[in-house]
C-alpha cells in the first residue's frame, strides 16, 4: 500500500503541476480561496461587531488562525477520500484538480500581464485599475515606475506564498499520500490567505489577526528561504545575491517578504520598496537592492521567468523524493 501511495502521490503531484501551469484560475470559476475569503470574512464581522475586548479579540483570533487551517485541510481531505471510495479515477482527478487550486504560478504570469498590456499600449489609466486587484496599495495616481515596482514586488512576494509554500507542503503531505498531500497544500492556504485579510499590526486587526500573521511567518519561512537559494542559483551569481539578500532584508518587518524581494531585485539587478500609499496613508517600505538598471517590462517577464523555472525545478525535486521514498519503501 505505501509503494501504491507514493506512485500516485508522485501522479498527482505531475498532474497538478500540470493542470495549474495549462489552465491556472479562470475568473469565472469558484476558488476554493474564495470560500475561505468568505468565511473570514463573516467571522471578523460578527467579532468586531460583539466583541470589543482585545484579549477576547485574540483568544477568538487564535480560534480563526488554528480552526480554519484545520478545517480547510480536513475538508479537502475528506472530499478527496469519498472521491476516492467512489471511483480511485475519480479519486486521483480530484486531488490533482484541487492541488492545482493550490498553486498559482500561472495566475501570477496572468496577473502580471495583465497589467503590462495597457501599460505597453500607453493607457496608464487602465494599468492602474487592473493593478488595483491584485495589491492592496492605492493604486490611482501611480506613475509607470510605481506600476512596474509594484508587479515586480508582487510576482517576488508571491512566488514564496503563492507557489512555492504550498508546493512545499503538498510534497510533505504527498509522502503520506495524496490525499494528505492536497490537506496540507491547502491548510498552508487558509493560513496565507488569514495573514493576507487580517494579518495587520494596524487596527482593526491588531488583536484579531496577530496569531495568524506569527503563524504564517513560521510556516512560510523554510520555503521562503528555499526560494531565495532558487532565484540566487538561476541568477548565476547565488553568492552576490545571498550578499544583497543578507545587507537589506532584515530592515524589512517581514521575516520572509524582504527576503523575497531582495532576492529578485538582487538578481534582476533592479531597487525595490520605497513609499507606498495604503488607504491614503503613506507608508515607507526599506530599499532592497542596488539600482543597476530601472524595471521595465522586460525586467518583469525575467521576474516571471525566475518564478517559473523556481516551479519547475521543485517540482522536480519533489517528484525525485517521492520516488526515492517509494524505491526505499519508506
Amino acid at each position: 500500500m505505501q509503494v501504491l501511495w507514493c506512485s500516485e502521490a508522485v501522479l498527482v503531484l505531475i498532474g497538478a503541476a500540470a493542470v495549474d501551469f495549462v489552465v491556472g484560475d479562470p475568473w469565472e470559476w469558484i476558488h476554493p480561496v474564495q470560500i475561505i475569503g468568505w468565511t473570514i470574512q463573516g467571522y471578523q464581522r460578527v467579532i468586531f461587531r460583539f466583541i470589543q475586548l482585545p484579549l477576547l479579540q485574540k483568544v477568538f483570533g487564535i480560534g480563526l488562525g488554528l480552526g480554519l487551517p484545520l478545517l480547510s485541510g480536513a475538508i479537502a481531505i475528506s472530499i478527496v477520500t469519498l472521491a476516492n471510495h467512489l471511483n480511485p479515477v475519480l479519486g486521483h482527478g480530484t486531488a490533482i484538480v484541487i492541488l492545482a487550486s493550490c498553486f498559482a504560478e500561472r495566475s501570477l504570469r496572468k496577473a502580471a500581464e495583465d497589467v503590462l498590456h495597457p501599460l505597453e499600449n500607453g493607457d496608464i489609466q487602465q494599468a492602474q485599475a487592473r493593478l488595483s486587484l491584485y495589491v492592496g496599495r492605492d493604486t490611482e495616481g501611480l506613475s509607470e515606475a510605481a506600476i512596474l515596482r509594484a508587479v515586480l514586488e508582487t510576482i517576488s512576494e508571491n512566488t514564496t506564498d503563492g507557489v512555492v509554500a504550498p508546493l512545499f507542503y503538498a510534497v510533505v503531505g504527498l509522502a503520506i499520500g495524496p490525499a494528505a498531500g492536497v490537506g496540507l497544500a491547502m491548510a498552508y492556504k487558509a493560513l496565507s490567505t488569514l495573514d493576507s485579510m487580517i494579518g495587520y499590526h494596524s487596527a482593526p486587526y491588531t488583536y484579531l489577526g496577530w496569531f495568524s500573521a506569527r503563524s504564517e511567518d513560521v510556516a512560510t519561512w523554510l520555503p521562503c528561504r528555499l526560494t531565495v537559494l532558487t532565484v540566487a542559483l538561476l541568477s548565476r551569481h547565488p553568492s552576490y545575491v545571498w550578499r544583497i539578500c543578507c545587507r537589506d532584508a532584515p530592515a524589512d518587518p517581514s521575516p520572509n517578504a524582504g527576503w523575497s524581494e531582495c532576492a529578485y531585485a538582487s538578481a534582476l539587478g533592479v531597487r525595490l520598496g520605497g513609499v507606498n500609499t495604503y488607504q491614503g496613508k503613506p507608508k515607507e517600505k526599506p530599499l532592497l537592492a542596488d539600482p543597476k538598471r530601472p524595471i521595465s517590462p522586460l525586467v518583469i517577464r525575467q521576474g516571471l521567468n525566475l518564478t517559473q523555472w523556481t516551479f519547475l525545478i521543485w517540482v522536480l525535486f519533489g517528484i525525485i523524493g517521492l520516488t526515492i521514498r517509494d524505491r526505499l519503501h519508506l
